[in-house]
């Protein structure tokens, strides 16, 4: 999700990451942070028995708490029910509940580092996950272009952003969505934004959407395969052959629909692309690379930027920005407003131009433009067909 959580732990042009969960060829779902490494890079050593045997128990992770966790509940019932949440919900819900202290443990570890774009783009973009891509897209080719007609948003993107997000729907996440909001909420930390979440969470299960024991997601409450925070899932998830209740965990149609109306709903436009990877002369001005700064292509032409091949850029009536995710010396990508979507997804410029890069190589414009020449289009029709793969 996406998932505004992520967009909250981890908003900057650089995502605290570990590599042993890129090396995997997957990066974290929204909301979730990979398990970290000793700083040796493998287990801590364990002490003697003897110590062992004498060495205090550790402290709870909720041994601060203001209350007990029976209290603090009771506390949300109040607020739950005057919100419209049933008491029966509410009840099923979190009746067994207590709090999770391996979610607290990852919440609270911190990533032992940075990594650069060029490791970052590698393994988001690999071989294999462009691949599964291309094989995703052919198969559920009919099911995007009705998506694509309603949402207009093109496939290589919806695609995208389920392959990063759950590995197409191959990893969700597995922790139970109500005991790992609660936990957070009760931790104290950030508990107004988890309570929110969580509050949402209880507003699904009123609605019937889903049962309490399937509402499975990251340990920090993202859900299903486009990971949505229960709180994106209320505004963005649509169930998109039917009339009941938006299903993103398990119906291929509702999870890649709801992707689409996402973007759409936050200013998508299929008129145009992303961006491109441009370069820049040795004395460009590096006040310049900055999100805020928009100006005219026909602009940053006279300023020396070109397309990454040495091209000239195109001519377009369009504004855009230059954003160098790895900073000065790193590759350049000059971005249109789609890619400002992409940041309201993940507030990251690492992972806007990681889909980005990734939706393009999906789209595998000269194949697709070759393929048209084989179904008999004239050399205007491919032309034509590359125009409309380049949005």
């Amino acid at each position: 999700m996406v998932g505004r959580v992520w967009r909250q732990l981890a908003a900057g042009g650089a995502i605290l990451l570990l590599t042993v969960a890129l090396a995997s060829g997957c990066t974290p779902a929204a909301g979730q942070q990979p398990a970290a490494e000793s700083p040796a890079g493998g287990p801590p050593a364990a002490p003697p028995a003897a110590d062992r045997s004498q060495a205090p128990a550790p402290a709870s992770p909720f041994a601060d708490a203001a209350m007990p966790f029976p209290s603090w509940v009771a506390g949300l019932r109040d607020e739950a029910l005057s919100a419209g949440i049933s008491s029966a919900t509410f009840d099923r819900a979190l009746a067994s509940v207590a709090p999770l202290p391996r979610v607290i443990e990852l919440d609270r570890r911190q990533p032992e580092g940075t990594i650069s774009f060029v490791t970052y783009v590698s393994r988001v973009v690999s071989p294999a996950r462009i691949a599964a891509g291309r094989r995703h897209m052919a198969e559920n080719a009919a099911l995007l272009q009705q998506i694509q007609q309603r949402y207009h948003v093109q496939p290589r993107f919806i695609v995208a952003l389920w392959a990063v997000e759950s590995s197409f729907g191959q990893s969700a996440g597995d922790t139970p969505t109500i005991p790992a909001l609660a936990t957070l909420a009760y931790d104290g930390r950030r508990s107004r934004f988890f309570r929110g979440e969580l509050l949402a969470a209880l507003r699904i299960l009123e609605r019937g959407a889903i049962a309490p024991e399937r509402m499975r997601g990251s340990w920090a409450g993202a859900m299903g395969q486009c990971q949505f925070m229960p709180s994106s899932y209320l505004k963005y998830a649509v169930a998109f052959e039917g009339s009941g209740q938006p299903d993103i965990w398990s119906s291929r149609a509702d999870v890649l629909a709801s992707i689409a109306n996402y973007l759409a709903t936050v200013g998508w436009s299929d008129h145009g692309t992303w961006g491109r990877e441009v370069t820049l002369p040795a004395d460009f001005d590096a006040a310049l690379v900055d999100l805020k700064v928009k100006k005219p292509l026909g602009s940053w032409a006279k300023l020396g930027v070109r397309r990454a091949d040495g091209g000239a850029l195109p001519v377009a009536a369009l504004n855009a920005s230059l954003v160098r995710p790895d900073g000065g010396g790193g590759r350049a990508f000059l971005i249109y407003d789609d890619y400002r979507a992409l940041m309201d997804w993940n507030r990251s410029t690492y992972f806007a131009t990681s889909i980005g890069l990734l939706a393009d190589a999906i789209g595998d414009s000269d194949a697709q433009v070759a393929q048209a020449g084989k179904r008999g289009k004239s050399p205007q029709g491919a032309a034509r067909s590359r125009r409309m793969i380049e949005r």
